[in-house]
Parts: C-alpha cells; structure tokens; sequence
C-alpha cells in the first residue's frame, strides 16, 4: 500500500520502516511505489512543494505554485484526485486536503510532537491507538457518515475535506476551510464538467497501460475519455453463459477507437462472500468491496495480467449527476410551492409511489429522508450512536440539497479510498474519476433544481460529456442491479457469512447476535432486504479479522535524508 507523510517541524523526525525521504527538516516521506505521473515534486530557494496523486498540474504550474501566497486557490482548482504539500522556507508545512475526501489525510500527537499522513491505521502504529469502537457504532447505522474529529482508530484524528493543515515551527497546529460550494448558471457549469472530467482522466491514463470497468452510463463515459489518450482494456462482468442483455448488449455495441472490449464471466467462486485466492487486505477502514473480494480480486489480477496499470471505475457518477429530490427543500424556502408540488407529483409517478411524504419531508427540511428513505437504524446494532453532524467542519451549515450532494459524495469517496488500498495491495491502481475535488466544485455550483429532472437521466453529465457517446449509450437510463448476487452469495456460503454475526463486533457491544443471524437467515430465505447496514456490519467484521491477521506499521527515527 502506498501513502505518504510528514512530522511537524520541530517535532521528533520520525518514519514508518521502509520510507523513502523526499525532504528532511521537517520530514517529508512516501512508502510503497510513487510512479513520476502521481509524485510531482518542485524544489527551490530552500522551499518543496509535493502533489501526491493523479493531477492535472504540470511542473511549470507546481513551479508557480511554490511561492503563491494562498496555495489552496493556486493547488485545489486543478483536475483528478490529489493532495497538495509545500514546505517553506522557514519550516512551515501546508497540507491541502482534497474538496470531496477522495484522498483522506490524517494527523496523530506523539510524544514527540505531530505527524501527519494518508494512512489513519499506520499513524495508529506508531502511537498505539486500536481501533476505535466509538467510531465504528455510527460507522454500522450509516457507514457514509463521519464522526467530526474522530477515524477508525483511537488516536487519530481526520483533516477535515475541503481544509488546509499548516503545522508552524514552535508546535502551532491549524486546520482551516480552503474551500465552499461557488455559485455558476447551468450553462457555466457544463464547460466546466467537461473540461474537469476529461483533465482527470488524462492525467491518470496518459503514457500507461490502463483498463476500465465497462457497465453503465458512467463507467462507459470513463472508458471512452480515457481511450481519447491511449489504448484501454474495457471490462465487462456478466454472469458466466450470458452474453446478451443488460451490460452485455451496450458493451458488444461500443466502438471507440483505442479501447479493446474483454468480457469477465462471473462463476460461482465470485459470489459475494466466497473465499478468494488472495486474503482480505488490511485498510484504514472497512473497504465497501471487502463481500465481494473474491469477485474484485479476480478482476484486478485479470486486468493486471492482460498488462494495465490503473484501472478506472465509474464509482461516484450516481452520486454526482443522478439526485433524489433533496431539492425541494431548497424549493420550500424559497416560497416555490408550484414547482415543489409539480416536482414532487413527477417523482412520485416515477417511483409509483404517493408525493405526500414527499412534501411532508420537504417542510420539516429533512433532506435526509428525502435522500435515502430506507435508512434507519438496524435493529442489531445495540451501541449508543453519536449524531454525526450533516456535514463536516467548515462545510455550509444549511441544511438543503447542496449539503447533502456533498456529504453524500464525500462519505462515499472516503469509502472508496478503502477500496483503493485493497487493489494497491493487489499492485493495481484503482481510481473514481467521478469523485474528484474539482468536479465536485462544477456540479454543486448550479442550482439543486436545476440539477435535478425526472424526465432527462443524468443530464449534466450528458450536456456535457454525451457528445463523446455513441447515441444509443448516451440514451441508456438502466444499469446493472446486483442484489440478487447477494442474495446468492449468502446462500451459498451460508456457513461462512453467520459466524461473522457473532463475532468481533459482538465482543466490543457494538451488535446483537441474535436479530444479525435472524436477518441473514431471512436473507437466505430470499426476505427483501435492506442491503447497506447488513453489508457494513459483515464487511465490519471481516475488517477487524484482516487486521489481526497484519502487523501494525513499524516506525523508526530519522537518520538522513534530503533537502
């Protein structure tokens, strides 16, 4: 697993055993392997500035970016996913975290003063912190959500989306906001979209071998950007013996020149929960695809033998350009009663469901409800659970649908950061174009009702990137549904997935056995099933089974390095 980072100036230098020191007073490192295109570094006048990840920077701009005076308005306007790092002259680090929290960023006191770092489980080696019970009890009624201040691991705490670090020499700490949602018309939007979309992409597949999910809409728009800048290996899964019908047929269909189409035929040693070739990785946090590694690991090493480097997912598209109508909350305080009626009638016919509850959630302002429904607490979770604030430190403290877009991208882009460490343990990049900072910044910057349709799917994205589809993909509105594969998984393993109900998390009081085996015996029943906290309780457990399984990081003193 690849991360980086730093001690405080000042503080004692220290650095996980292994590390590689790009600069020393104060100590700034990486672990694992850093390719030049995800580690730009600009040296001058005494002072480094560092961009970990995939960026659309190049080193003129990190060059001029050395010595601007606000560094945030300079490093967080580029596209991809990435963290931002300057040292100055005097000592002073700056730490950019990303806008949607694609790429977490952590920090941990020692006795020795603080450090800093992408990885929350190794900066718990080094001071001892296990895994933080109080974190996880919220973590199992909603798994998005983020407990303010606090991560999977006692002694570590989170910088905050969207905010800056800056550790001074003397042992001053500050984290404060760099960014908040802009404001743009729809049509100043669009560009945008485009234009940040086709950057990030670019800059994790140009000069590499690269593959990418090829399903639906989003990862199909992927695969064909990112076959604008080299060959790509677009994958398909299906079930084993079907070649036609839902994925199948818009991938047979999809000439792009530059992308080679692959099936991946799933067998029944893919089902979620069977036991896979390669053990669960360890991860800063439960990973979402920990029930379906057998699946996921099988597909990386496909890609990885057919030669890719990176792989791209479309992960994060729903979240960004397909809304529930969380806007008619911003409808209601606007005095827009006419159109909140109209819109929530539309929604309701969609949904072949009344709009009363609808409109009812949108005068007591529950964007919660109005965006996820089905959720509620799981009747095995026994835990006290502290209300997480709607949103992070420094983000809007309104409640309306530009809150929720972001709290709603940024719990799954941090979900999907774990997913990113299962496949680097695997020697495969993973990357989820559609949560990049910048991207975040274009789409929550138009109008929630503008934003939202029931008679258009997905039309940001397809106003400014459908050009680039052929006509029949870019007037796809299905995707492929997968709960029946659960359903099946469990039955077939069966005698692996009810020990995981009494387990660990039963041991900590976090779960009741009894209502968890009685909810997996329904499963097996073919009982409808509410699939998010069943899967965060089970990938949970087998989170905490990963981490016996590993060592803790080891750390040791700085000795020598560069500068």
């Amino acid at each position: 697993m690849g991360w980086f980072g730093g001690c405080a100036p000042g503080a004692r230098p220290v650095a996980p055993v292994g590390a590689r020191l790009l600069w020393s007073d104060p100590p700034v490192w990486t672990v694992g392997s850093w390719p030049d295109r995800l580690l730009k570094t600009v040296r001058g006048d005494g002072a480094l500035i560092a961009v970990f990840g995939s960026c659309s920077a190049s080193v003129d701009d990190l060059a001029r970016a050395l010595t601007v005076e606000d560094l945030s308005a300079v490093g967080g306007a580029w596209a991809g996913s990435y963290t931002v790092i300057r040292t100055g002259r005097d000592g002073t680090v700056e730490v950019i975290a990303d806008a949607a929290h694609a790429c977490p960023v952590y920090t941990a006191q020692f006795p020795g003063g603080t450090v800093w770092g992408a990885s929350s489980r190794a900066l718990a080696g080094l001071v001892g912190g296990g895994v933080d019970a109080g974190w996880l009890a919220p973590y199992l009624a909603d798994k998005r959500a983020a407990l303010p201040g606090r991560t999977a691991w006692e002694g570590v705490a989170p910088v905050p989306a969207g905010h800056r670090l800056v550790l001074r020499p003397g042992g001053e700490v500050s984290v404060s906001s760099w960014w908040s949602p802009p404001r743009r018309t729809y049509a100043g939007a669009v560009p945008l979209v485009r234009r940040v979309l086709l950057e990030g992409v670019r800059a994790r597949v140009e000069g590499v071998a690269s593959s990418s999910d090829l399903a639906g809409m989003d990862s199909t728009t992927v695969a064909v950007i990112a076959a604008r800048y080299g060959p790509v290996l677009g994958m398909t899964a299906h079930p084993a013996g079907v070649t036609e019908g839902g994925d199948m047929t818009y991938a047979r269909a999809l000439e792009v020149p530059g992308l080679t189409r692959s099936p991946f035929p799933l067998q029944p040693c893919h089902l979620p929960f069977s036991e896979a070739g390669d053990p669960l990785p360890v991860t800063d946090e439960p990973a979402p695809s920990s029930a379906s590694w057998a699946m996921f690991s099988a597909q990386l090493r496909a890609v990885s033998r057919a030669g890719a480097v990176c792989h791209l997912t479309g992960d994060g598209g729903d979240n960004a350009f397909l809304y529930s109508p969380t806007h008619l909350v911003d409808l209601v305080r606007r005095g827009r009663l006419v159109r909140l009626a109209g819109d929530a009638q539309a929604w309701a016919r969609l949904r072949k469901t009344s709009p009363w509850p609808l409109v009812g959630a949108a005068l007591r302002c529950d964007t919660a409800r109005l965006a996820r429904p089905w959720l509620a607490r799981p009747s095995w979770l026994t835990a006290p659970v502290v209300a997480p604030a709607p949103l992070e430190v420094g983000a809007p403290v309104e409640v309306g649908a530009d809150a929720a877009l972001i709290a709603g991208i940024r719990g799954a882009a941090r979900l999907a950061a774990a997913d990113c460490q299962l496949a680097a343990a695997l020697g495969v990049e993973l990357h989820n174009p559609f949560f990049d900072g910048a991207l975040l910044d274009a789409v929550v910057s138009v109008p929630s009702w503008e934003r939202f349709s029931v008679r258009r799917y997905k039309p940001l994205l397809v106003d400014a990137v459908g050009d680039l589809l052929p006509e029949f993909h870019r007037r796809r509105v299905t995707k492929g549904v997968f709960a029946e594969d659960f359903h099946r998984g469990v039955r077939v393993n069966f005698g692996r997935v009810l020990p995981l109900s009494e387990g660990r998390l039963a041991a900590m009081g976090l779960v009741d056995p009894g209502p968890l085996r009685a909810t997996i015996r329904g499963v097996v029943l073919g009982v409808k099933t509410v699939w998010p906290p069943l899967l965060a309780a089970l990938g949970a457990e087998m989170w905490l089974e990963a981490i016996e399984a590993a060592p803790s990081v080891a750390w040791s003193p700085v000795v020598e390095g560069v500068r």
